[in-house]
């Protein structure tokens, strides 16, 4: 009913402000003679029709949406309509003179459509203008309104700052903006001063007493944007970022894209871009096997690879909670999916025999694994089951029962180990090059380095302890290592799979190492505190079997490109299979008799593994 009521008036509104334009336009033609011998004939015609014209110019303004708008945020945009509305509208009048052969001079016409864009539009924008003033009387007696910083005086910038006006609930005010274009310093943006470039953002930051910046660049390299959040790291403000554009599905940014800067948001690396057709050629159709499906690595293989429509989805997994959580996540993501949730050890033969024999996969991606470095050095014998004969149950059932292809997930640990963790992954490397050689069955491995986010990853550690009001522990100030988002490994994973011929191991390009002790600060400065001021970071030694850095490559190993830019091959060192089953006949046999000196014995078949006391 009060909208019913609003729009009626601001129709009677209109109507008196379309005959003002009349009066106004006949003023000026005749020189404010409207009974002149030459004005007065025209004026009484339009007297006479008064009416007429007025219901024609309001009920085409209420045509064209005019009276739809909510004025209190009129705008540019909202001005381009009423331009469209007059004409519309005085175009009809002008047809329905000319229909009843009445006649006024052309001047009149034109000086009406002008003077009604003039008078209407003076009319919405004055009450937008009364509402914010009104808004402001109240909002600045309002201490909780959240003082904003905007970077990023483009279209993004533009539509971020007017949502914040437009959204009372938001309480937030956007009172200053970053550009590093110099040509838009001093101009405004919906209002909003722009005060300098990203070299200028502490300054700002303090002397406007800003609380939260948002990034607002989605179409900004990588590399730019951690630059910036490197610099409002260096603030005490809540950060958030308007995401890439590839994130965001329709290409228009909103408010509700706003999200917390994360710490992936550092590394600096632009979107990895795949090759849909080729994954396709190899997933689609195909009986799809995921042993580890409820790990990290394994769950986004499990999502990643049902959007390409496999004929079947099995997912393996000794830890029945994982699976369950992945498995009601891909029935609501994907209803149409053939989905098969099998608990199983990779440990028990006669169990991954029957599998393969009942559900005969094409392709199986390998991600089950102890990863865990500290753990296993403490625990080298169940490294070893897993790692090894866990890899060589599922590498030989995938011979002996025809798979098309098989995609170890490796690591960066595997290149020269110095724990028994990457000892063991490098033997799972040997077993599918050697067993390549003999098979038909297409055997690769894809070696990466860490990942972000992932079970047992650093960040969690580091949020749980920044949580907990720290310290915020690293090994060592100079430990650096390669880091990838989780879809971004998998991705690459999933396109490395698809250039298989067999016997390779994949290397995924990890961009620069970073460090570790700068990510643990740059994620205190991400929660809103100072390292060593408010969090303490505190360094507590290496740990057995750790290094210093990460290697993604044996000396010997070399590199071959691909077609894809950030994926590289590493030629095959080891294919003596017969050699290798020697060598693991022996360690089963010290493993089932226990013997303590079982790390010494895996140097023998990796004659790189170097083993470190604590």
């Amino acid at each position: 009913m009060k909208k019913k009521v609003m729009i009626g008036l601001l129709m009677g509104i209109d109507a008196i402000l379309i005959n003002i334009a009349y009066i106004l336009a006949f003023y000026i033609r005749f020189d404010g003679q409207f009974n002149g011998r030459v004005a007065g004939p025209y004026f009484q015609l339009y007297i006479d029709n008064l009416i007429t014209v007025t219901m024609i110019k309001v009920g085409l303004l209420f045509v064209f949406g005019l009276y739809r708008n909510l004025w209190k945020y009129a705008s540019i945009q909202e001005l381009f309509q009423i331009v469209i509305s007059s004409f519309g509208a005085n175009t009809a009048v002008v047809a329905y003179m000319v229909l009843m052969q009445y006649k006024l001079p052309r001047s009149i016409y034109i000086l009406a459509f002008i003077l009604d864009v003039i008078l209407i539009g003076c009319v919405r924008i004055g009450y937008r203008v009364y509402s914010n003033a009104k808004e402001h009387m109240f909002k600045a007696k309002d201490s909780d309104i959240k003082r904003v910083l905007v970077i990023g005086a483009g279209q993004a910038g533009a539509l971020i700052i007017k949502e914040l006006k437009n959204h009372e609930n938001l309480k937030s005010k956007a009172v200053a903006v970053i550009d590093d274009d110099d040509s838009k310093l001093g101009s405004r943006i919906n209002g909003v001063p722009i005060l300098g470039d990203r070299y200028h953002i502490r300054k700002i930051v303090d002397k406007k007493k800003i609380d939260e910046i948002i990034i607002a660049i989605p179409s900004a390299p990588k590399r730019i944007i951690r630059e910036i959040v490197e610099e409002c790291s260096k603030t005490k403000c809540s950060l958030k970022i308007v995401p890439g554009i590839y994130e965001i599905i329709d290409g228009n940014v909103s408010i509700k894209h706003v999200r917390d800067v994360e710490i992936e948001d550092l590394l600096g690396r632009e979107a990895v871009q795949v090759d849909l057709e080729d994954i396709s050629d190899y997933l689609s159709g195909k009986v799809v096997l995921i042993t580890g499906g409820g790990g990290s690595i394994g769950s986004e293989l499990c999502r990643q690879i049902s959007g390409f429509r496999p004929k079947k989805l099995l997912i393996l997994d000794i830890y029945e909670n994982n699976a369950y959580d992945i498995q009601n996540e891909l029935i609501r993501m994907f209803p149409e999916l053939d989905l098969e949730v099998l608990i199983a050890s990779i440990r028990d033969r006669k169990r991954i025999e029957e599998i393969f024999a009942v559900y005969k996969p094409e392709v199986v991606f390998h991600a089950a694994a102890h990863k865990h470095v500290p753990l296993m050095e403490k625990n080298p014998q169940e490294a070893i089951k897993n790692n090894v004969f866990g890899t060589l149950n599922v590498a030989e059932c995938a011979h002996d029962f025809g798979v098309k292809r098989f995609v170890l997930i490796s690591t960066d640990k595997a290149v020269n180990p110095t724990n028994v963790m990457g000892a063991t992954k490098r033997v799972a490397e040997m077993i599918v090059q050697s067993l390549n050689k003999t098979s038909k069955t297409e055997f690769v491995a894809v070696r990466f380095g860490n990942v972000l986010g992932s079970n047992g990853s650093v960040i969690p550690l580091f949020r749980k302890q920044i949580k907990e009001g720290g310290p915020v522990t690293v090994t060592h100030e100079e430990v650096t290592r390669y880091f990838m988002t989780i879809p971004e490994a998998v991705q690459l994973v999933i396109q490395a799979g698809s250039m298989a011929k067999g016997g390779e191991i994949f290397v995924l390009d990890m961009g620069e190492p970073v460090k570790i002790i700068d990510l643990a600060r740059n994620l205190i400065r991400l929660s809103g505190f100072e390292p060593d001021e408010d969090i303490e970071v505190k360094v507590v030694g290496l740990r057995p079997g750790e290094k210093l850095y990460e290697e993604l490559l044996l000396e010997e190993e070399g590199l071959v490109t691909t077609k894809h830019d950030k994926i590289f091959v590493a030629n095959p060192i080891f294919t003596d299979l017969k050699l290798l089953q020697r060598e693991l006949a022996i360690l089963q046999t010290l493993l089932v008799n226990e013997q303590s000196d079982i790390k010494e014995y895996m140097t023998r078949i990796v004659p790189t593994y170097e083993i470190r006391k604590a």
